[in-house]
């Protein structure tokens, strides 16, 4: 992998009124309360998770 970066990812909007499909996303990234950061390694499928629900989730490198 060449691209093996870290990047940060935190909730910052509640999933009151979020879709099942958009909880299960933001579940599966290991996200469970507002504000909460987690470490995942920069890849395509975390960042097709991440762009799924853009609106809940703030990214840094």
């Amino acid at each position: 992998m060449a691209d093996t970066k870290k990047i940060k990812i935190k909730l910052v909007r509640s999933l009151i009124g979020a879709s099942e499909s958009q909880r299960k996303v933001v579940n599966a990234l290991g996200l469970t309360k507002k504000d909460q950061t987690v470490e995942h390694l920069n890849s395509a499928t975390i960042m097709g998770m991440v762009n799924k629900v853009p609106h809940l989730l703030e990214v840094a490198e």
